[in-house]
């Protein structure tokens, strides 16, 4: 099975938004739950990436153990930003498929304010799985319209965090899945699918997204 054929978004999701995870330091995201939003001393100035897997997170944030990613916050963003985030956003990386050429690729690259990332999705218990991951970088317009219009909600979810972890470390797997939101495949219009170089078993709808936010 080829990386292509495994790249379908996944992420807990309603009618109306979809969450997504970033861990941080304890004063950048105290002042985000406080507020509702991101607010300083969060900074716009830099890439931020959202992430919808829970088992990626973990992996990357090493359970809220790493420095400076301590608090693990779960974020609730508008399904209309979060396509429009996709829609205009360029792979990280060059392919044949989606690109003319390495230029072609580099120029829409600079223009994109969003970065589009694949890795290989992992279990609770760390295990790298053959579907891939996807990873959503933040910058520019996008990143002021993350903090001041796409955010619906933050929640500090590090003590859920380390309870889950404790059940995966006692062996409590099926415990520590039903203590999680349902991580579903997102449905995307083709023309996003296409454009996040999505694999040809992603679920696509016929519409298309609206403007931006």
């Amino acid at each position: 099975m080829n990386d292509e054929s495994t790249r379908v978004v996944r992420a807990a999701y309603t009618a109306e938004t979809v969450t997504v995870y970033q861990a941080y330091a304890w004063p950048i995201a105290a002042a985000a739950v406080r507020a509702g939003r991101f607010v300083a001393p969060f900074s716009r100035s830099r890439m931020t990436w959202i992430k919808p897997s829970f088992g990626w997170m973990m992996y990357r944030c090493g359970w809220a153990a790493k420095p400076g990613q301590e608090r693990v916050l779960a974020i609730e963003v508008s399904r209309a930003g979060f396509e429009w985030a996709l829609a205009h956003s360029c792979l990280s990386h060059y392919t044949s498929e989606q690109h003319a050429s390495h230029e072609a690729w580099a120029a829409a690259k600079a223009d994109a304010p969003v970065r589009i990332q694949w890795d290989p999705d992992r279990s609770l218990t760390g295990e790298r799985l053959e579907r891939r991951a996807i990873q959503i970088g933040l910058s520019g317009d996008a990143i002021h319209s993350y903090a001041d219009d796409w955010t619906c909600s933050i929640s500090d979810v590090t003590a859920t965090v380390h309870q889950v972890e404790l059940l995966v470390r006692s062996g409590r797997i099926a415990d520590a899945t039903a203590a999680l939101p349902v991580e579903g495949i997102y449905p995307l219009t083709p023309a996003i699918a296409r454009q996040i170089g999505a694999s040809s078993s992603q679920p696509t709808l016929a519409n298309s997204p609206g403007k931006a936010p």
